[in-house]
């Protein structure tokens, strides 16, 4: 069966929910011209496509080579893109140095970080010009993570316009102009990290990249282009979960009174379900590609070996079928089986560090401004496999 929606039209991008809705109606994986795979729309499909093992992340190098180095190092060496045994090998290196502990240790300089961005948001709420994207949700993943990686304060601007130029190469039909800026950035944050990593080599800190570059397991441990290649991609998958979760979600709730009154009421209780429900109201990644190494049915559907398949997130996490009243934001929504996060053995592994930053940010937010309020139209970052806005102008009533 094939299916015409265009994945660039202006109008899909800026709601896709109406036209996810429509794939999900005909119940099963369906062919897409456009893209030149199956979509799998359904919560149950997007699903089984996350998990089962005979579809894979398969990542094809770009071409030439010369040009595209960095790219696809970071890519072929990152866990995103490796399948077992190499991602069995580089999850259990890179979890000693990034595990629960890491993650939990960071608390108090999440709870720092937010704070201070929370003053200077005062500061910008008095001169009328605070931008919830700009000045709240996007600093702060970046200078977690900055923190994390030990990367040095003033570089911290560098960080978010090489991730965004890398990530806009997995929209729809990316133009030479994204091509190119794409391959730039990887070969400058490459360049970056390594020179990093090198330093960090000579004289160890207590910040992850030392840590990694220090990991050794039964006398294995990562080339210096899986290390690279881990550090980008925390940066690169890790914030924008939290950028686009919390901006996306924060928007919806803007539009939702009365769910924002029940935020307000009790900003530290209903803040653990509310993040929940916003990774799954409007979630900030919408597109995982698999291909089959086998043939493989899903949804009744025969996936042949060589044939690709996408997870629709977006629309698995609005499916009908698993939960109620699923266009309807609801804060306090339990059980809440989204799939924000995707699921598998590519379940996000920055996951855990994406929701604490979240659980610091939004009570903290609330609580500081209750009466924040929209003060003007946000603007989308015209982009469907992930979701955001670009700008959020916010204020107090």
């Amino acid at each position: 069966m094939a299916y015409d929606v265009d994945f660039t039209d202006p109008n899909v991008i800026a709601d896709p929910y109406p036209a996810l809705a429509t794939l999900r109606e005909a119940g099963k994986p369906v062919w897409s011209e456009q893209l030149g795979l199956f979509l799998a729309a359904t919560h149950a499909d997007a699903n089984q496509v996350l998990r089962s093992r005979t579809l894979q992340r398969i990542y094809r190098p770009h071409s030439p080579e010369t040009e595209w180095s960095s790219f696809n190092f970071l890519h072929a060496d990152s866990l995103l893109d490796s399948e077992p045994p190499k991602h069995t090998r580089l999850r259990r290196l890179v979890t000693h140095a990034f595990n629960p502990t890491t993650i939990d240790n960071l608390r108090p300089a999440i709870t720092q970080i937010v704070g201070g961005l929370l003053d200077d948001l005062a500061d910008r709420f008095d001169a009328g010009e605070a931008d919830l994207i700009r000045d709240f949700a996007e600093p702060l993943p970046v200078k977690v993570i900055a923190s994390l990686l030990g990367f040095p304060p003033e570089d911290e601007h560098l960080l978010r316009p090489w991730s965004q130029a890398i990530v806009k190469m997995y929209e729809v039909e990316p133009d030479e102009a994204t091509r190119i800026a794409a391959r730039v950035a990887a070969d400058e944050f490459a360049e970056y990290v390594g020179s990093l990593m090198e330093e960090r080599k000579k004289k160890p800190g207590d910040d992850l990249v030392s840590q990694l570059a220090a990991v050794e397991d039964g006398g294995d441990r990562l080339s210096a282009k899986e290390l690279i290649a881990t550090c980008v991609l925390l940066l690169n998958a890790g914030h924008e979960a939290s950028v686009n979760g919390l901006g996306n979600g924060i928007v919806a709730a803007l539009h939702h009174p009365d769910q924002m009154d029940m935020l307000r009421a009790d900003p530290e209780g209903v803040s653990p379900s509310a993040l929940e429900e916003f990774l799954r109201f409007d979630s900030p990644l919408h597109l995982f590609e698999r291909t089959a190494t086998e043939d493989t049915v899903i949804g009744g559907v025969t996936i042949e070996a060589g044939q690709k398949i996408a997870a629709l997130l977006g629309s698995a996490n609005r499916d009908e079928t698993v939960f109620d009243e699923p266009d309807t934001m609801r804060l306090d929504r339990d059980p809440n089986p989204h799939l924000g996060f995707g699921a598998g053995i590519h379940f996000c592994i920055g996951a855990p560090l994406a929701r604490m930053e979240m659980s610091v940010a939004l009570p903290a937010l609330m609580s500081r401004f209750p009466n924040i309020e929209l003060a003007g139209d946000p603007t989308s970052r015209g982009t469907f496999v992930l979701r955001g806005w670009a700008d959020v102008p916010i204020g107090l009533s």
